[in-house]
């Protein structure tokens, strides 16, 4: 009786995970253990460098928002709960952008959420 192997179903495997590992440096690229632990390394910090970038915008967007309301003379944590008092919904991607992009509108932001404090 005939041996039966797994060759095609291995040689799949292998190749797609080879094809995964295409230009990772030395024998990370072609040799299989090496390969599936440096894959296996790469995708897990794939997943929480996706997860760090989102943080890392989150402070970029925070840091703008309050260098902005600086100039106009309030903090940043004054002018989000002049914002939040006005049940202003805008994100602070967009107030971000704002203060970027339009001052002007950005100051008038600043200048409603300051009159909110002060009533």
């Amino acid at each position: 009786m005939v041996r039966i192997t797994n060759s095609v179903a291995a040689r799949k495997r292998t190749k797609r995970l080879l094809k995964k590992c295409k230009g990772f440096y030395g024998d990370r690229k072609n040799h299989l253990k090496l390969s599936k632990d440096a894959l296996m390394s790469a995708l897990a910090f794939n997943y929480k460098h996706r997860k760090l970038r989102k943080r890392e915008f989150k402070n970029t967007w925070v840091t703008r928002i309050g260098v902005a309301s600086k100039i106009h003379g309030v903090s940043y944590s004054k002018f989000m709960n002049g914002l939040k008092r006005l049940g202003c919904e805008i994100n602070r991607k967009w107030l971000s952008e704002l203060a970027i992009r339009d001052p002007s509108a950005f100051a008038q932001i600043v200048h409603a959420a300051k009159e909110r404090l002060a009533a």
